[in-house]
């Protein structure tokens, strides 16, 4: 049986797909590597906690040793990372603890896979001919689209934050490392993500959370910015199609092609939520326009057209069938 190493596998994108990886993939089994930051939680595992084929550790990606024993101990014929700061406001506040995790903490798992699994450049040990890094990214080392377009895989890079700069910086590593070793890597960029088990500070859990609890709905500037929204079960979908189906060296968009802007966001939820839970005003009542984040990019909307030609991925959920399941279970975890 193969052991794939997954880290960050206690955030958001990463317990939504550990439980969905090992339902699906019997030969395999999961090695979580996460250091519990603000961002990880187990509870969001709990459904996998007892699963013989699964295994937490807690620990820093950016600690080699750490990272070696880990390999020599399990043998990873596979490494599916997610772990990374990501949250924007965050990085213009402190963009040291970004440039830490997700530059540094990339570089140290890639070089210690290629260690692991190759001789020397171009030259795989043939018990780990088909070992494979999948790097996953995000849309914003784009930068910002203008009101028409969409990102492809050969978009320029154009990151326009501390949190964006240091994932495009990922990105070029992970590329560098096929490029220059012929390691096999394969990187994904995807949209926004929403879904259960995403962390409290981010716009849809907020807007939820504060909606129920009667207190202001923070909307940044004007509301305007516009984001394609992926449900996180169509992201887990698509990055188990390329970890299994990937082409090595090259790169996926993953989109659910479901524009919409933050001021649609906030009254599709407070609509939403007049209907299951009615009180004598609207939500939409508690919105409360606040003054906007420096480098706020407009737009972001991606083309996944390569991935659903060549793998045959297809998102399963439009935005408004996929925020319904989400705010039920907000409302749910919140109650």
């Amino acid at each position: 049986m193969q052991t794939v190493l997954i880290t960050g596998g206690a955030g958001f994108i990463g317990s939504n797909f550990i439980p969905y990886f090992l339902g699906n993939n019997k030969e395999f089994k999961v090695v979580n590597l996460d250091l519990l930051t603000y961002a990880g939680n187990l509870s969001n595992l709990t459904e996998v906690e007892s699963n013989s084929r699964y295994t937490f550790v807690k620990g820093d990606i950016c600690e080699r040793e750490l990272v070696e024993d880990l390999f020599k101990k399990y043998n990873f014929t596979g490494v599916i990372h997610f772990a990374a700061e990501s949250h924007v406001d965050n990085s213009i506040k402190n963009p040291e603890a970004f440039i830490r995790t997700n530059i540094f903490g990339t570089f140290t798992l890639l070089d210690v896979a290629k260690n692991h699994w190759m001789n020397g450049p171009n030259s795989i040990k043939p018990s780990f001919a088909a070992a494979l890094f999948l790097h996953v990214s995000t849309d914003e080392v784009y930068g910002t689209l203008g009101e028409t377009g969409l990102f492809i895989e050969e978009t320029p890079y154009a990151p326009n934050s501390p949190y964006s700069a240091s994932k495009a910086s990922s990105d070029f590593l992970v590329r560098s490392y096929f490029h220059t070793y012929g390691m096999n890597v394969v990187t994904t960029n995807c949209s926004n993500n929403y879904g259960p088990k995403q962390h409290d500070e981010k716009l849809i859990p907020t807007i939820i959370r504060k909606a129920i609890s009667g207190e202001n709905i923070p909307m940044y500037g004007d509301g305007k910015n516009i984001r394609d929204w992926l449900y996180v079960v169509d992201h887990c979908k698509g990055i188990e199609l390329v970890f299994n189906k990937g082409k090595y060296g090259q790169t996926y968009n993953i989109g659910g092609k479901n524009e919409r802007n933050n001021l649609y966001i906030v009254h599709k939820i407070c609509e939403i939520l007049d209907e299951i839970q009615s009180k004598e005003t609207s939500y939409k009542e508690q919105i409360t326009f606040v003054t906007d984040r420096p480098g706020h990019d407009l737009r972001y909307a991606i083309d996944a057209d390569k991935l659903e030609s060549e793998l045959s991925w297809k998102a399963d959920e439009n935005f408004e069938s996929g925020i319904l399941k989400t705010i039920e279970w907000y409302l749910s975890k919140y109650k």
